[in-house]
């Protein structure tokens, strides 16, 4: 993208020495090796420092150096992107690799082409993390940075080759201040009601070759690598319906996160539908346009994103929303980077047992999240201590198939990190990168630039010289306007995003 003048001259303060013979000539800086290509504090333009040098000596106006910059870039051409993984050709083995017969054998050792696919579903939890906007003093803070067609473009995971069909968005009337993000502009705000929750997406026709399947993804955004969010929690079970329909009184959902997944403000334009119903007309609408494909529903999140994906992977076959008209099923599995429990025996027995859905939960044996919630009494307790604690509001149990991971293996960690650490999504797939099954040795498969685990976290050794929470704007996202004063940009206008026949689809499923 060519950057404008008044971002170019953000990035220079012009001055004038008084005597500059014996100053060195400020150089160029040496290009980075670990910036990731979705940076927000990087160019993609080569800018020559020198050039600014010689206008300050020879007493060049700052505006016309800029232009003359402004123009050489547009000369050159584009920085080289990191080289990127192919999609491999898995259209005869996905259903394995998407849990048909539980994972068996394919953990350990770990099957390359499932690692493949587990990162590639962490980077699309990632995506939430990158383009949501954190900052409280940004006018947009709680939105997701970018327009919904240009995505994955600006993310630079084009390559990955889905787009996304619509945004979902979660309202902010529940108890879980960690997971919601206000400005401190009140005056400013986009909405006081809503935050971006995630997104669905949709693989193009030549992924679709290759994966076997038309693929819906959901991806659901967590609380990055905080998890002082798990103190928020309601902490007790209560029946998931009526708010989701269920024949069985016995199912029962944290408190909290059933909430989260199905309060709305109709009173707000982005969360005047629950999230819920956001994602159960989407699918509906998907799974009947592809109705002549075979077609795949593949949920992802991290932290709490992953008790999203879970509640909404029963939502969906529960309404029955895996069987076409013609009787076939739609393979619904659910892959989760370090997650909470959700539910109860009864909640994890009807998902499994009934519905068939297929879950597998990575995550890092140093984490905290996943021992919560259930601290006393969960599936780890004594079976006579579980079996008579079923009908307590705290009896909670992990759903699916558990790949657990340790950091202390990885020779690029700090062994003592903390928990902020631990629960990293980036270093959970640097893990799995270097993973190749229980007591065996990190060695890296592909070469995952491991400066990426430092994004957010300071979890890196020393020796890797990559800094801590290096991902971060430009001047905190302000520029210096045509009238020379440092402003906030405005965003293309956010558009609520709900698509005409929500209601239309909502209506047939009764709700």
């Amino acid at each position: 993208m060519t950057m404008t003048m008044a971002s170019i001259s953000n990035m220079f303060i012009a001055f004038q020495p008084k005597n500059n013979a014996n100053l060195p000539k400020l150089q160029p800086p040496p290009p980075s090796s670990f910036l990731s290509s979705s940076s927000l504090i990087t160019s993609r333009k080569a800018i020559t420092f020198t050039t600014l040098c010689k206008a300050s000596s020879n007493n060049s106006s700052l505006s016309s150096t800029i232009t003359q910059l402004q123009n050489q870039q547009q000369e050159q051409e584009e920085t080289p992107s990191p080289p990127k993984q192919p999609q491999p050709d898995i259209s005869s083995v996905w259903r394995k690799l998407h849990g048909e017969d539980n994972w068996v054998g394919l953990l350990d050792p770990m099957d390359a082409r499932l690692r493949t696919e587990l990162i590639r579903y962490g980077e699309m939890a990632q995506a939430c993390y990158d383009s949501f906007d954190y900052d409280p003093y940004s006018k947009y803070c709680g939105s997701c940075r970018y327009p919904r067609e240009e995505f994955f473009e600006c993310l630079d995971m084009k390559h990955l080759g889905y787009s996304v069909s619509r945004y979902l968005y979660a309202t902010a009337n529940i108890s879980l201040p960690k997971f919601f993000m206000r400005s401190r502009w009140p005056h400013k705000l986009w909405s006081d009601k809503a935050n971006w929750a995630g997104y669905v997406a949709v693989s193009d026709d030549d992924t679709t070759k290759k994966l076997g399947r038309r693929d819906i993804t959901i991806a659901w955004r967590g609380t990055v690598t905080h998890v002082e969010w798990v103190a928020d929690l309601m902490n007790f079970l209560r029946p998931i319906s009526p708010e989701v329909a269920c024949s069985d009184p016995e199912v029962k959902v944290e408190a909290g996160f059933l909430d989260l997944y199905t309060d709305s403000e109709q009173s707000c334009g982005y969360c005047r539908y629950s999230a819920r119903h956001q994602v159960l007309s989407e699918v509906k609408r998907l799974v009947e346009k592809y109705s002549h494909e075979e077609v795949s529903v593949s949920i992802t999140g991290h932290s709490l994103g992953s008790a999203m994906a879970i509640l909404s992977a029963f939502d969906i076959a529960e309404r029955g929303l895996n069987v076409m008209k013609d009787g076939r099923k739609v393979h619904v599995s659910v892959i989760t980077f370090s997650g909470p429990r959700v539910g109860n025996l009864r909640f994890k027995e009807r998902l499994e047992s009934k519905h068939g859905v297929k879950v597998l939960r990575v995550h890092n044996t140093h984490d905290m999240v996943p021992k919560s919630p259930g601290f006393l009494i969960n599936e780890t307790s004594p079976d006579w201590l579980f079996k008579l604690a079923q009908g307590l509001p705290w009896s909670y149990t992990h759903v699916g198939v558990d790949l657990e991971l340790d950091h202390k293996i990885s020779p690029h960690l700090k062994a003592n990190g903390d928990s902020a650490c631990a629960h990293n999504l980036e270093a959970h797939l640097h893990l799995l990168d270097g993973y190749h099954g229980r007591n065996t040795q990190f060695r890296s498969s592909s070469g995952r630039d491991v400066a990426l685990v430092n994004k957010d976290c300071d979890f890196l050794r020393d020796e890797e010289s990559v800094p801590p929470v290096w991902r971060q704007d430009l001047n905190r996202g302000l520029i210096r306007g045509p009238n020379g004063r440092w402003m906030q940009p405005e965003r293309p206008t956010l558009q609520h995003d709900h698509p005409q026949d929500i209601d239309h689809h909502l209506n047939q499923l009764g709700l």
